[in-house]
């Protein structure tokens, strides 16, 4: 590895923002965006490779948007005025209401150092467990199975295992979509030595179309299947004795398991034997995991059922074979082990443990420590609700969008006493509840440690100032504290100073014996901390790096693992005559939570650039849906209105709709207020993938789509019923759809574009309902909206490139004949078209993914978008064969 902060052309090392692999980043001032992002090929957890949303970074950096001084009641003012009355109020409500009338709900959005810093300042010194953070909502669940299996919160494996495995299982993992380096990486391995791939899933996803076997089992059946396959491993003999000695509960379990039923999966026989055949007969397997599993109502009992089949034969810390959880978040596992959840301590110490505590009180000299777990998120917002949590402080998340039961959770954010929001922009559906908001620095602005999915610790650094007077999340948290009165305990003055504390930390935890030790790190001076390298923990004197409990060596008292009895428990919500649906969520391929970050991106913003619901061709055709009709999705919590696709994807009865959309994107789409608060009893983790809703066919009046070159004020958008924008390269696109009839469709369009002297052109057939304007100055066309009493049949993608020039055919919605139309686009990372693909392969002669990539580059970067090239040469491949 070359210079380990910057190399000799000025790139300044760091990590990626956005998921759990943890990719490392080169950056440096420049381009056409001010900044230059590439992938690291020295950062081992890409090799150099990044996604299309990695990719796109330097697209996401600028200063639009971005909130630069404190703000109180919308108000700006000065930092000693906001973090006064946020210490004076806090402070207050402890006094009269005591320590459990405040909360901190936090994000995996943070650093290590400012993680750290947020933990002791509520559990050490305000003397509550009220900090909780969204990852609560991504792999709380696998937590739990952890530690109940393994008796700490423990990754075994790492990323090399892809690498070595003959057989990867995916089991709720859309992994060339959510993760699509590591998917990458598994297919070289399959390249390389012919790794197998199953995907179990009860949607065919992009991550299937390189699978040797794909399940697709009933929502939320994977406890029934993983027990059949633990009796078949029994079965089959293939029970490790010898590792079973370090294991407890082997009989119990396997009783459990026989006892339950594979027929709740739904799956033809002849799968699952193939399936447990191959699993069984392949002694290097890895089974990776991720939402599918762990946002369930059972989620931890089906990490458990996952991990009892790899203790029972002894697949577990050897090269490629082990259980492996994907974190969704950058520094989720950061968070896990600074104690940021409700119900941990930092280190992996716990926190209903009197020496943990112990240790952890006298090393942060702290008055008190609380003794019981604090409220997990759920539970958080529902006290928040109801009064008995009257001082909040959230950070860097958006609760308002992204819990279950949103519009509920935003209820009670309005109706708390007090409550601050530390963010980089003021317009979320959750900063606009605030009553104080903190400018807080951004990715490229802030210094400090992430970990990723395999217990990699790398740094991510600051290249440039924060914009205002906005600052890293640890100093306004020592701030805050400082003033509430404990300034020894919060006097830090760099990230440095606090990661050399929790390291020193991390070393009293292993002298107690649990599993997370960086003290090797406590004495690193600034220096040091500065060109830190990505290295994976332990970090001890005793140990760097490398694999867990290949040895039999586990953290439970007794030094065992432990087996865990579950058995097979359906979805907590009961579809029903009036709510037939099970509703099943997710993310797509180019966007990122609720869009803060990702959706200031037009190349982000044009693979699926509008909300929509994937329903079976069975269901499309009872209720009368077509392709491109809006839906109306509704549940006992909520309604949404989405753009229907028709694919047979998912199962009948089944619909899937993503989670990124929000009040300031596409209000009526926003997903989560639909989702019922029901949680793991175990995890605390929400069932995100199994609510039911009715699915319905939504009768507009009319519907328009409509290119703009400035934004679009949200309060001009009140027309619609529905409607959803995104970003061009030329400005805004906008989909439009209501029940009100307009009676003057230009006055209404020069509100919408505030274009109040444009020139316009426009064409109107009142006998088909139809209109079409154009607003000009100076020749170049600023704004157009097409309006029609059906779905809008124009050409999107050519005319979101039509803002700001002269053309002069704009109304036609078609791209003249001597201009290409690229068409959808399909490759992000260099912005290639569906028909520019399609007239490669024509014109070509192309007959491989590859072949498209040598010609035109798609999916020659982060390769997500490879499955759907794939379907475009079988499709066309089918015609030829019909012709």
């Amino acid at each position: 590895m070359t210079s380990p902060a910057q190399d000799q052309q000025s790139w300044t090392r760091s990590t990626c923002p956005y998921c759990g692999v943890g990719c490392g980043v080169l950056m440096r001032r420049g381009g056409p965006d001010g900044l230059e992002v590439k992938g690291d090929p020295d950062h081992p957890a890409n090799r150099g490779r990044l996604c299309s949303k990695g990719a796109a970074l330097a697209e996401t950096t600028g200063l639009e948007g971005r909130l630069r001084a404190p703000r109180l009641h919308g108000a700006d003012t000065d930092w000693d005025s906001a973090l006064d009355l946020v210490a004076t109020r806090f402070r207050e409500t402890i006094a009269a209401h005591g320590p459990d009338s405040v909360a901190f709900y936090v994000s995996g959005q943070l650093l290590t150092e400012d993680y750290y810093v947020a933990n002791k300042l509520m559990k050490g010194f305000i003397g509550s467990a009220n900090i909780d953070t969204n990852s609560r909502l991504c792999m709380a669940s696998s937590v739990a199975g952890h530690k109940r299996a393994f008796g700490s919160d423990t990754v075994p494996g790492t990323y090399e295992d892809i690498d070595e495995a003959d057989l990867v299982v995916l089991v709720g993992s859309n992994l060339a979509w959510c993760h699509p380096v590591l998917h990458q990486r598994l297919l070289a391995a399959r390249a390389a030595r012919g790794t197998r791939i199953v995907v179990i899933d009860p949607r065919h996803t992009a991550s299937c179309d390189t699978a040797d076997l794909h399940l697709k089992l009933r929502i939320g059946s994977d406890v029934a299947l993983f027990n059949h396959l633990l009796s078949r491993i029994a079965q089959s003999a293939a029970l490790n004795p010898d590792f079973l000695r370090n294991v407890n509960g082997l009989d119990e379990t396997l009783a459990a398991a026989q006892d339950d039923n594979p027929d709740a999966t739904g799956l033809p026989p002849e799968e699952i034997d193939r399936f447990c055949r191959m699993w069984i007969e392949t002694p290097r397997v890895v089974t990776l995991y991720s939402q599918g599993v762990n946002q369930s109502a059972a989620g931890a009992d089906k990490v458990n059922a996952i991990l009892n089949c790899h203790l029972a034969t002894g697949r577990i810390g050897r090269p490629g074979s082990g259980p492996f959880s994907v974190t969704g978040q950058p520094n989720a596992m950061g968070g896990r082990e600074v104690g940021g959840l409700a119900n941990m301590l930092a280190c992996h110490l716990d926190l209903d443990t009197p020496d943990h505590r112990a240790i952890v009180q006298d090393h942060w000299a702290a008055p008190t420590l609380p003794a019981a777990p604090g409220l997990k998120a759920v539970d958080m917002f529902e006290a928040i609700h109801s009064g008995q949590i009257k001082a909040l402080w959230i950070i860097h998340t958006n609760p308002a969008v992204s819990m279950p039961d949103a519009d509920r959770v935003a209820q009670a954010i309005a109706r708390c006493p007090f409550t601050v929001v530390s963010d980089i922009s003021a317009e979320t559906d959750t900063a606009r509840l605030a009553d104080v908001l903190l400018p807080a620095a951004a990715w490229g602005e802030k210094s400090g440690t992430v970990t990723n999915s395999d217990r990699t610790i790398s740094r991510q650094r600051a290249l440039r100032p924060p914009p205002g007077s906005a600052r890293p999340d640890w100093q306004i948290l020592c701030d805050v504290g400082r003033r509430m009165g404990w300034p020894q305990a919060f006097a830090y003055d760099s990230p440095a100073a606090i990661f050399r504390d929790y390291a020193a930390l991390s070393g009293k935890a292993a002298a107690l014996g649990r599993d997370f030790d960086i003290s090797a790190l406590s004495a690193l001076e600034d220096d040091a901390y500065d060109t830190l390298l990505p290295g994976r923990w332990p970090r001890s004197a005793e140990r760097s790096g490398g694999r867990f409990f290949a040895d039999g060596r586990f953290y439970h008292a007794d030094g065992k693992a432990q087996m865990i009895p579950v058995q097979h428990r359906p979805p907590v919500a009961k579809r029903s005559p009036r709510y037939p649906f099970r509703l099943n969520t997710g993310r797509i391929r180019d966007q990122w939570h609720t869009m803060t970050r990702t959706g200031l991106s037009p190349r982000l913003s044009a693979h699926l650039a509008e909300p929509y619901v994937d329903l079976h061709p069975e269901d499309a055709a009872r209720l009368a849906i077509k392709p491109a009709d809006l839906v109306q999705l509704s549940s006992p919590h909520g309604r949404a209105l989405l753009r229907a696709r028709i694919t047979d994807d998912g199962q009948p009865g089944t619909v899937f709709a993503p989670i990124h959309w929000t009040a300031e994107t596409a209000p009526a789409a926003r997903i989560d207020h639909l989702v019922a608060p029901v949680v793991d009893p175990v995890s605390g983790q929400p069932e995100s993938k199994a609510s039911v809703v009715a699915v319905s066919r939504f009768e507009a009046r009319w519907y328009g789509f409509a290119v703009s070159a400035t934004p679009l004020d949200r309060d001009t958008l009140e027309i619609a019923d529905y409607w959803a924008r995104a970003r061009t390269p030329g400005g805004w696109r906008l989909e439009l759809a209501g029940r009100r009839a307009i009676a003057d469709w230009d006055a209404t369009a020069r509100r919408l574009f505030d274009l109040p002297q444009a020139d316009v052109q426009l064409v109107s057939d009142p006998a088909r309902g139809t209109t079409r304007l154009a607003y000009l100055h100076g020749g170049c066309v600023q704004a157009a909206l097409f309006v029609a009493p059906q779905p809008v049949a124009v050409m999107r993608d050519y005319l979101t490139g039509v803002p700001g020039t002269a053309a002069a055919t704009v109304l036609t919605g078609r791209a003249p004949v001597d201009q290409p139309d690229p068409g959808p686009i399909l490759c992000s990372c260099f912005s290639v078209g569906v028909n520019s693909i399609l007239t490669a392969i024509e014109t070509g002669g192309l007959m491989t993914v590859d072949d498209v990539g040598a010609a035109l580059q798609a999916g020659t970067n982060c390769g997500s978008c490879k499955p759907e090239i794939a379907a475009l040469l079988a499709r066309i491949q089918v015609q030829e064969a019909a012709e």
